[in-house]
């Protein structure tokens, strides 16, 4: 069980590098290819992409549970929260600025937390609480451009609204993310890329030529494909609300790729703000492994009293934290403990 915690906070580490990667590159594609336009390529790059690699990889398909009717109000409010999100998201920039809505874009990692823990009853202990405030601040001092970059208006309203809409799409995923990755994934790609692609149409975008439309759907496969299809396998171990907060290391990401590929300069703040989120992080890996318990045990003594053998039994219980590592553990006791227990 353990092993497989270890393995979902990797999952949600590369989920995030993955993610990461659509930052500087969609920076480069968005001069060729319209907003929306770019977001169904890389929703249906991401169906596409992890659908032929579940042709490939049938063996580990046929491992995963295959989705049911019971599962169809999750994946349709995941389907169409992630088309709503995005229009939300475009209004809020259209009416704000972008410094305004990556500022408030960061409230998603509280939203989804606090949905998980008053819908979902997903329990959410104080030292994760700690670790999604560091989180959250040191997104904040990442995309903060100065007093000036953060004005609360309507478009303020529409940018909450599409996080709020994420969050309660990373819990729906969260509800069926012990099925088939395979599926949800292809489903939550083909029909939130054809949404986005008919919103695009209506919108009257022009459609790209065929080298950036290819560009934009291997990215689509990488940037979320790839992305997605972790965060899901990490859900199912971890839940949503530690699972978006080790997905929030994407920005800094992002911001070193930015730094290397398009040569945008890091500032002493990045560096303030990455320290923050490592103490962040650190949190949220010794929240995902330290366990808290009370342990039971019972000690026999025997010893010989006028010539008579006589034999006692104590019982005691002690509560700890340690990490786990591994399936089991070992406690020791001093001569002294032992000797306070006899009686």
């Amino acid at each position: 069980m353990e092993q497989r915690k270890e393995k979902a906070i990797i999952y949600a580490f590369l989920a995030a590098v993955f993610y990461a990667v659509n930052v500087p590159f969609s920076k480069i594609l968005l001069n060729k290819v319209g907003p929306t336009m770019m977001a169904s390529f890389l929703y249906l790059g991401a169906g596409i992409g992890i659908g032929l690699l579940s042709l490939v990889n049938r063996k580990d398909r046929q491992k995963d549970s295959k989705l049911s009717r019971k599962d169809l109000p999750f994946v349709i409010g995941m389907i169409v929260l992630d088309i709503a999100a995005p229009i939300f998201l475009m209004l809020g920039i259209s009416y704000g600025s972008s410094a305004n809505a990556s500022l408030l874009g960061n409230f998603e990692i509280v939203a989804t937390t606090v949905i998980a823990l008053v819908i979902f009853k997903e329990t959410v202990s104080t030292r994760l609480w700690t670790a999604i405030i560091l989180i959250t601040l040191s997104s904040i001092l990442l995309s903060f451009e100065g007093s000036d970059s953060f004005r609360f208006s309507i478009g303020s309203f529409f940018v909450l609204a599409a996080t709020i809409c994420w969050g309660f799409e990373n819990n729906c995923t969260r509800n069926i993310s012990s099925k088939s990755t395979y599926e949800i994934v292809v489903l939550k790609g083909i029909f939130s890329g054809l949404g986005a692609f008919v919103i695009a149409l209506l919108k009257r975008e022009v459609m790209p030529e065929f080298i950036y439309i290819i560009a934009a759907l291997i990215l689509g496969f990488v940037a979320y494909g790839l992305s997605i299809f972790l965060y899901v396998r990490s859900q199912n171990v971890l839940g949503a609300a530690k699972t978006s907060a080790y997905y929030a290391v994407a920005p800094f990401v992002g911001a070193l790729l930015s730094f290397v590929f398009l040569h945008e300069n890091l500032s002493w703040i990045y560096l303030v703000a990455l320290l923050v989120m490592i103490l962040g992080s650190y949190l949220v890996v010794a929240d995902t492994l330290i366990k808290h318990h009370a342990h039971e045990h019972k000690h026999t003594f025997t010893h010989v009293h006028d010539g008579v053998r006589h034999t006692h039994t104590v019982t005691h219980s002690h509560a700890h934290d340690h990490y786990m590592t591994d399936s089991e553990h070992n406690h020791r006791h001093t001569q002294e403990e032992l000797e306070s227990l006899h009686v």
